[in-house]
C-alpha cells in the first residue's frame, strides 16, 4: 500500500544563501509530490519573513517567518556566503525548533549554522571541501568527514556542495517512497539516480589539477579511458613523449600528484562505478578496471575505502539485471531486490 503519509519540508531563507542549494532539493520533493499517493508539502521561511537576497542576486520570497512556520516533519538548511559569519538569531532559532523535525538536513555550509547552533555535537557530518578544515577547527565537538558527497547519521543528514543536496534528496525520496520514483525524479532531472553517500567530493579528475601541457593533459585523458591499460610510468611517459623521470616529475609538478597516484584513483573509481551501476562479476570488474585479479581490488578497496568489493556492492548497488558470468568461470553475485 502506497505511503500517503503528508510530509512537509521547511527550507530556511537568509541573506547570502545559495539559490541552488534551496531549488535542487525543492525540485526533487516537487517531482515526488506528483506521484500518486505522494505528499511533500514544500514550505519556506526566513526569521522575519521578508525577502531575502541570495548570492547570485536573486532576490527569493518566503512563504512565511519562522515563528510562522509550520512544524515539518525535514528541516532543511542550506548554504551560502551567508553562513560564513556568526547568525546568533538563526541559530538560536535552530537551537530550539530544529530537534523537533523528524528529519534534519543541511546542504553545503549550512552545515555552518547547525553547528553555531550546537546541533552537531557528537555526530559525523560532512560540508562542502572547502569549509570541513574551519568546521572541524571551529567545533572540535563535531565530526567532520571531508570526504563523502552526503552522511546519514540518525535523524540527521548533511551535504557537500551544491549537487550533493539533490543526491541527498533523491537518497531521503527513496527512503520514503522508493527507489522507482526516486529514478523516476532522477531521471526527469537528468542527474544520476543518487550518487552514493560515501562516494567522494571530487572525481580523480577534479581530486588533481589539469595539467598546462597538452601532452600531459591527454595522458590524463587517457588514463581515464583506459583504465585496464598499462599504466606505468614507462608507458605513459612514453605517450607523453617524455623520458620517465622527466614525466613523472613534470605530472607531479602540474597535478599536484604522482602518476602512481593518479593511477589508482582512476582505477578505485572506475571499479566503484562497475560495482554500483552493474551486475558484472568481480573478477570481470577487476579486469575492466586495470587490477587484474579479484585480490588485487580488494587490497584496493580494503586499503581505501575499508570495505571489500563485495560489500561496497552490497551497500550500494541498486537492482540490476542480465548479470554476466566471469570468464574465470565465478559466477556473479545475483541482483539485489
Amino acid at each position: 500500500m502506497a505511503d500517503v503519509k503528508q510530509r512537509t519540508v521547511l527550507v530556511v531563507l537568509f541573506d547570502g544563501v545559495q539559490s541552488l542549494d534551496v531549488s535542487g532539493p525543492m525540485e526533487v520533493f516537487a517531482g515526488a509530490s506528483r506521484a500518486p499517493g505522494v505528499s511533500y508539502e514544500l514550505r519556506t521561511a526566513s526569521l522575519d519573513g521578508g525577502p531575502v537576497r541570495a548570492t547570485s542576486g536573486l532576490t527569493l520570497v518566503p512563504d512565511s517567518s519562522l515563528a510562522d512556520a509550520p512544524a515539518p516533519h525535514t528541516l532543511l538548511v542550506p548554504g551560502g556566503r551567508g553562513t560564513r559569519g556568526p547568525r546568533p538569531e538563526l541559530a538560536g532559532w535552530l537551537r530550539e525548533h530544529a530537534p523537533r523535525a523528524e528529519r534534519l538536513v543541511s546542504v553545503c555550509t549550512g552545515a555552518l549554522l547547525l553547528a553555531e547552533a550546537g546541533l552537531l555535537d557528537g555526530h559525523r557530518v560532512t560540508t562542502h571541501w572547502n569549509y570541513c578544515e574551519q568546521l572541524a577547527r571551529d567545533h572540535p565537538a563535531v565530526l567532520v568527514d571531508p570526504e563523502p558527497i552526503f552522511v546519514r547519521d540518525g535523524r540527521l543528514a548533511t551535504s557537500a556542495g551544491v549537487t550533493a543536496g539533490i543526491d541527498l534528496a533523491l537518497a531521503l525520496v527513496e527512503e520514503d517512497h522508493g527507489r522507482d520514483l526516486a529514478l523516476a525524479i532522477a531521471r526527469h532531472l537528468v542527474v544520476f539516480l543518487r550518487r552514493p553517500g560515501d562516494q567522494a567530493q571530487f572525481s580523480a579528475q577534479l581530486s588533481a589539477q589539469t595539467a598546462r601541457r597538452e601532452p600531459l593533459r591527454e595522458v590524463q585523458h587517457w588514463i581515464t579511458r583506459h583504465p585496464d591499460a598499462d599504466l606505468g610510468v614507462e608507458a605513459l611517459a612514453a605517450r607523453a613523449r617524455l623520458s620517465p623521470r622527466h614525466f613523472a616529475r613534470a605530472f607531479r609538478a602540474e597535478t599536484g600528484t604522482t602518476p602512481g597516484r593518479y593511477v589508482e584513483r582512476v582505477r578505485l573509481e572506475h571499479a566503484r562505478r562497475l560495482l554500483e551501476d552493474t551486475a558484472d562479476g568481480v573478477g570481470r570488474v577487476a579486469r575492466a578496471s586495470g587490477y587484474g585479479t579479484p585480490e588485487a581490488m580488494r587490497r584496493a578497496f580494503v586499503k581505501t575505502l575499508a570495505t571489500a568489493p563485495a560489500e561496497y556492492r552490497r551497500r550500494f548497488r541498486g537492482p540490476a539485471s542480465g548479470a554476466r558470468p566471469d570468464r574465470d568461470g565465478v559466477p556473479p553475485r545475483p541482483a539485489e531486490s
